[in-house]
């Protein structure tokens, strides 16, 4: 495909990488020369500025922040009279966004990566094997399942009503099991123990949710119903570790109602308040470590 990238940052740069080394040819990117020359560079490509005229191409990725859409789409859209078909990248944003593309005579869509994409060499590297939300009209929608298999991804459709709540699942996942480290982390500390120390367990962990099952894979006293050590760790933290107090007791509940446990549910009303009404491990959120 010949393709168009405008905004290439971590998410369109990303994209525009794995897409040339694919074979795809990238005939035009758009954006602010103090920010993506090194990337024009990298791809050999002009790097021109949002609102000059567009080549003609197979596919215009539309890679602006999710609140520049509008605007970005309706300056796009009078120029773009040689594309074939756009998509967006975001996961939360309807489709309906690229409407004055669409009445422009494109096909339209989003195309959103289910990954971490810290910046253009990193993400384009992960990429491959990484799920991709897409959402567009059945005809569009099978060509961008050949897209995104051409990159090494696999495409799943998203309903245009359901891209909030899949947006935010993929929040949940990508950044709550962060904030739960983040709480291991302080205790780990305060305990006089190196956080590195849960790495093999960690991953060993994350393999068994997706191998076995999420809910298959809980272990420890709170799936065993080992309710006197599930006791004796809230004491500890309280004592220790005072500032991760109420974040563990709510992960603390919140394993127990996925294990079906419900007796520890008397534990937490018996141990009365954190100490101090703490809301987050603050020492984990500061300095250089593993958060």
């Amino acid at each position: 495909m010949r393709i168009v990238v405008v905004g290439p940052g971590r998410a369109g740069g990303s994209l525009a990488v794995a897409a040339r080394t694919a074979g795809h040819e990238l005939v035009g990117l758009y954006g602010r020369r103090t920010r993506n020359q090194v990337l024009a560079d990298r791809l050999g490509v002009p790097l021109r500025l949002i609102g000059e005229p567009l080549p003609e191409a197979d596919l215009l990725i539309v890679a602006v922040r999710d609140d520049a859409l509008p605007e970005v789409a309706a300056t796009l859209s009078p120029l773009a009279v040689r594309v074939r078909g756009a998509i967006h990248l975001s996961g939360l944003t309807s489709v309906r966004v690229l409407d004055p593309l669409r009445e422009a005579g494109l096909a339209t869509g989003s195309f959103h990566p289910l990954q971490t994409l810290a910046g253009w060499q990193a993400g384009s590297r992960a990429l491959p094997g990484a799920y991709v939300g897409i959402t567009a009209p059945e005809d569009w929608a099978t060509e961008l399942d050949s897209f995104a298999r051409s990159l090494g991804c696999r495409p799943i459709r998203v309903p245009d009503d359901r891209k909030p709540l899949y947006h935010a699942a993929g929040g949940v996942a990508a950044n709550y099991v962060s904030a739960a480290l983040c709480v291991a982390e302080y205790m780990f500390r305060e305990a006089g123990v190196d956080p590195a120390a849960a790495r093999p367990m960690v991953e060993q962990a994350v393999a068994n949710a997706f191998d076995l099952g999420f809910r298959e894979a809980l272990t420890g006293p709170i799936s065993r119903g080992d309710l006197g050590t599930v006791r004796r760790q809230i004491e500890a933290v309280d004592l220790h570790a005072p500032a991760a107090s109420e974040a563990f007791r709510v992960l603390t509940r919140l394993t127990a109602q996925l294990a079906g446990r419900v007796e520890v549910e008397k534990i937490l009303r018996e141990a009365g308040r954190p100490p101090g009404g703490s809301t987050s491990p603050g020492p984990a959120t500061e300095g250089g470590g593993s958060s």
